[in-house]
This record gives C-alpha cells, structure tokens and sequence, in this order.
C-alpha cells in the first residue's frame, strides 16, 4: 500500500501590512518555526540516503511573500531580536530565580544560530530550497488558489477561473514548472448544479463543478475529507446511479470505470471525478480518518502528549517557550521545565506508532495494490503548533524505510503507477467545522460575503472593456489583486473563530474598499481613471505579488486554457 503525507502551507498576505503580532510577525514565526525546520530535516534525510517523498504546497500568496526582498529583511530582523532574548534572559532567570532554566536558552540560542545559517544557506531562498528539492526527485510541490479563495462560494465562474489559472501561472512562475496537483482551499468541494448557497446570493442557474475548473486550469488531482467520499455515490452526469443506467453517449465517457458499491468507498483509493462537460479528468484523494486522527485529535493526537514543547506559555521579553505539556489540562502555571532530549525520543516513538498503525490499515486493506492512505495536513502544524512535528516527520520516514508493506511515495506517482479505476461524484462540503460551508459562511460572515459577491459583479462586468485599453491596464491588474485578496477565506475563518476579529475585519474592508474605488474609476474612465492609476501604484507597493496578472484575467473573461497550459 502507498502512503501519501500532503503538507499544505498558506499564510495570509501580510507583508507591508504592520509586523506584530498580524503582519510580518505572522510569516517569520511560520519560517523559523515550520519552514526552516522542515528544509533542515529533508536535508539530514538526503544525506542518510533515506527516501522522504512529502507531497507539500505552497500558496501562491504565500510563495510570493518567502520570495520577496521585505521577506528578507523581516526574517534577518525577528533571528536578530530572538538571538538577543537569548543572550539578555540569563541575568533576567538569575533575577527571578529560575536558573535552572539556563540550559533551554541555550539550547534555543543554538537552534536559532544553525537555522539563521541555513536560511543564508539558501541564499535567504526557503522556495528555493524547496525547488531544489523537488528538481532531485525528492519531493513534489503543489499547488493552489491565487489567495486561497473559498471557490463553491465565489458568485462568478471568472473568480473561480481567476484564483486557479492565475495560481496555476504563478506556480509554474516561481517554481519553474507546472502543478500537477492543486490543494482546493479548505479542500472545499461544490459539484455542478444550481447554485445559491444564501438567501442575499446574486442569481444564478446551474454552476459549473469545482472539478471542471481544476480541469480547465491545468491541475490533475485534488484532496477531500473521508466523508465527502462516504456521502457520495458513483452518479452519472444526470444523477441516476451508474450501475442503475442502461449507458448512453453521455454517460460512455466513464463507462470503462466500475461502478462504485456504497459498501467501497474505502478512503484507502484515490478516484476519479469524470463529467462529460468537463475538458479533462481529475483525481480526488481522501483524507484517512485513522492516520488523520491519530496526529490532530486534541485528545488521542501525539502534538498533546506531555513531554512535547507547551505552545501557548512563553516568557516575556522575549518570546521564548521553556516548559512542556505537562498533565493534560494543566494550568499554565503548573506547566513542567522542557526536555528536549526526552521530546525527542517521544517523537521517535510517536514515529514508529504511525509506521505500525499505516501497517495495520494496509493489512486490513483487500486492495493493497492500489490502495493509498492519504494524510493531508497544515504544514504549520509540523514546527509551529507542534514543535516536534519536523522531528517526527523526520523519524517516520526512517521506520518506513526500514520496511516494505507501506510505500511512501507522492501524489503524482501513486496515480501514475495505479491509475485510479472508479468514478465517483462528490456532494458539497469542506474539511471545516461541521465538513460544510459554515466556517466561512453564517450569520456572522454572510456580510463578507454580500460585499465581494457585489464587486465581482463590478469588476467582472467592466473588465472586457478595460482589457481593450491598455490606459486602463494598470487599475485593473490591481483592481484584480485587490479583489483577489479580499477573497481569501482567512478573514471570514478568523471571523468564525473569534480570534483577533478586529484585523481580519479590517484587512477585509481595506481591501474591498480600493477594489471598489479601482473599478468605479474605470467605470469612469477620463480623469478619475487618471487619478486612479497613480493609486493603483501606491497599492501596488503595498500589496507587491503577481507580477503578471493581466493574461489570468485576459482567460478568466474568455474561458481560455491558454494561461493554463500553453
């Protein structure tokens, strides 16, 4: 059986934006805690000669930002005020008796210097790195929307066309070659059909599947939750089941599929999500319940065990984090000093559990030859939430190389080596909060949504117009950017969860508001469209990522795959 471990990573755009604790604050922490982490690990594995085959995506808006020169700048300036927390909180532990803690500023003292000296190893390059590791044959990178946009909600098809042509452009732009797979943001899934997600949404008939836009793009598989694949059927393009249907033009297409029994939709395939209407096919991977479980579970999850780092106590100034878990449920004052030798073997341990659960489920699996378990996570998890995570990854990659019943292997080469043989059609839901669309869309976000259903209606509507003159590129290259940055589902997530609200909030409307001024200066034309390019400048200095956006919205208007695949 083969196993898949998918890392997602995605940060919001927060660079020129303020720096702590929601601007660049926000990237530098995820850097040095997560991205630095994982590269120095995929190092020490390349050099034992040991096989790590991470399937990992990078957001085009976050892999904008690890490239750009104020990246740079910010990660030199947090090593720089970490290392000096470091070397002033001695005499601030001898002041309040807490020497006994010495032993772990040194210990983060000299994880701070070795991971500065391998971020200027990179050429102060973490994407680099990554597609250097990807251009040996060691990984495979994936990718996704422009900003993570909720697609099954966005009103018009141009959006959705827009956050995945343009993505699948940048993609190939910064890493030098296209994507095979896309990670679907949240992996929000909306099949084709009528479309009218609340009560305030703009009309609208029969939309096309989330599926056909993957295709259309360029991307050839995609992740869902288990129970998206455990609600669906093998349905036709008409709704009745396969094995129900006498075949007909329509539904000969995926006739050389089995049809699916309810009883077999295993989590341990991968499928194909074929439609007639579609210009191509994709594959859908499912999350597995067990392995997923075992890792995010609050409860049974290895992050909570007791000796790892304790994420939510640090001390002050500073930042530094020198306790544990401690007793589940402990209050942070009662949190135990951190061990990082003994952390470090329980991640070893926590390894090996996950090399026998991944075991047990491909000896229960009867479809071992083709069968895949697919773990996908936030890659912020493994380093920044739980700071053994890298170590962990590291070590389960050793204990399945030491076997031959699991295969780690990537997305794109476990459907090239068993090509996927059923054909299954997904219902609507997501990997949030009750696995539908509620996370992003309620009582207390549908506002959000009411606003940028409105200005893409505007932007989309003037921007065949706008595209026929070239005086009217600029504002609409960063009318585009803005729009595109209001539509990453961030806010309304921060919104839902309650948590720091006030910023989500105001980034939403700061980007809604020079969206709308772009478009009605275009509308305008004259003067105001005058005015409005040397806006568009200064936002454009703000908000500097995708270069070149005009040709995604040039396809997104026609429909074209030119952008995708040409």
């Amino acid at each position: 059986m083969d196993f898949v471990l998918a890392l997602h990573s995605h940060l919001p755009y927060v660079l020129n934006h303020g720096r702590w604790p929601h601007g660049s604050d926000w990237i530098t922490e995820a850097a040095l805690d997560t991205y630095l982490p994982l590269l120095d690990a995929f190092g020490a594995l390349a050099r034992e000669d040991v096989p790590a085959p991470v399937t990992i995506g990078f957001t085009p808006v976050l892999a904008n930002q690890l490239r750009h020169p104020t990246f740079a700048r910010e990660m030199e300036l947090f090593f720089a005020q970490r290392i000096t927390a470091c070397d002033e909180a001695p005499a601030s532990l001898a002041g309040t008796g807490d020497s006994d803690l010495l032993p772990l500023v040194a210990f983060w003292r000299e994880r701070l210097v070795r991971l500065r000296a391998l971020f200027e190893a990179t050429g102060r390059d973490i994407i680099g790195a990554f597609a250097e590791l990807e251009r040996d044959g060691r990984i495979e990178i994936i990718g996704s929307a422009a900003t993570h946009g909720f697609l099954p909600l966005l009103a018009r098809d141009e959006s959705i066309r827009l956050q995945l042509g343009l993505g699948y452009a940048e993609h190939r732009r910064i890493f030098g070659r296209a994507p095979a797979g896309c990670w679907v943001p949240e992996c929000a899934y909306r099949p084709r059909g009528p479309w009218h997600p609340w009560p305030d949404a703009p009309a609208s008939g029969v939309r096309r599947g989330i599926e056909e836009h993957l295709a259309d793009a360029g991307f050839r598989y995609f992740f869902v939750d288990a129970h998206l694949a455990a609600a669906g059927h093998p349905l036709n393009l008409y709704g009745g089941r396969l094995d129900e249907e006498p075949q007909t033009a329509r539904t000969a297409a995926i006739a050389p599929f089995a049809p699916l029994a309810p009883a077999a939709r295993s989590p341990y395939r991968a499928y194909r999500v074929s439609h007639a209407f579609s210009s191509g096919d994709v594959s859908v991977y499912v999350r597995d319940p067990r392995a997923s479980s075992q890792v995010w579970s609050r409860s049974e999850g290895y992050p909570g065990d007791e000796w790892y780092l304790e994420f939510h106590k640090m001390r002050w100034p500073g930042g530094l984090k020198l306790w544990r878990v401690s007793e589940a449920g402990s209050d942070l004052g009662a949190k135990g000093r951190y061990d990082p030798a003994h952390a470090l073997e329980r991640a070893r341990s926590h390894a090996g559990h996950f090399s026998g659960l991944l075991r047990r489920i491909a000896a229960d699996d009867r479809n071992r030859k083709s069968g895949v378990v697919a773990a996908p996570f936030d890659t912020e998890l493994f380093g920044h939430w739980w700071f053994e995570g890298p170590d962990f990854i590291a070590d389960l990659y050793r204990t399945l190389a030491a076997q031959d019943t699991v295969r780690p292997t990537t997305g794109s080469k476990h459907l090239h080596d068993a090509p996927p043989q059923v054909a299954i059609r997904l219902p609507s839901g997501s990997w949030g909060a009750n696995g539908d669309f509620s996370m992003w869309l309620g009582e207390q976000t549908a506002w959000t949504w009411e606003r940028i259903w409105a200005l893409e209606q505007m932007f989309w509507d003037i921007a065949p117009a706008a595209l026929a003159d070239p005086a009217a590129h600029p504002v609409l290259e960063q009318a585009a950017r803005e729009l595109l940055l209001a539509q990453s589902s961030d806010w309304q997530f921060i919104i839902s969860t309650g948590h720091v609200v006030d910023y989500a909030e105001r980034r939403f409307r700061e980007h809604c508001d020079d969206t709308e001024s772009l478009v009605k200066a275009l509308i305008a034309g004259g003067s105001a469209l005058d005015a409005a390019g040397r806006r568009a400048e200064e936002l454009h200095r703000r908000d500097d990522l995708f270069p070149v956006v005009l040709p995604a919205i040039a396809a997104a208007v026609s429909g074209s795959r030119a952008l995708a695949v040409g």
